[in-house]
């Protein structure tokens, strides 16, 4: 355990950037599962809505760090892509 003020205070910081980014990937992740549901129901117009909320998250939590640029596109192109083969069948 730290025992000096500032290593105190930066252990403190750290607890409450964990627990944010925490949120912010639970968020992705129930962006995600929602519009995957929509797209095996089939729901075409739902998903594409869907979509676009879960580009937007996504998105935000890339700018704020918690996920990596490339990790990010890549989440958003596999679910375009799996949108885009629904509607193609549809």
């Amino acid at each position: 355990m730290a025992n000096h003020r500032n290593a105190l205070k930066a252990a403190r910081k750290a607890a409450a950037r964990a627990l944010r980014n925490k949120m912010w990937r639970s968020m992705v992740k129930t962006a995600i599962r929602k519009v995957r549901e929509a797209i095996a129901a089939g729901n075409v117009a739902e998903a594409q809505v869907l979509l676009s909320k879960a580009f937007k998250v996504i998105d935000k939590a890339a700018s704020k760090g918690v996920l990596h640029a490339n990790t990010a596109a890549r989440k958003k192109a596999r679910l375009a892509k799996k949108l885009a083969a629904l509607a193609k069948s549809a």
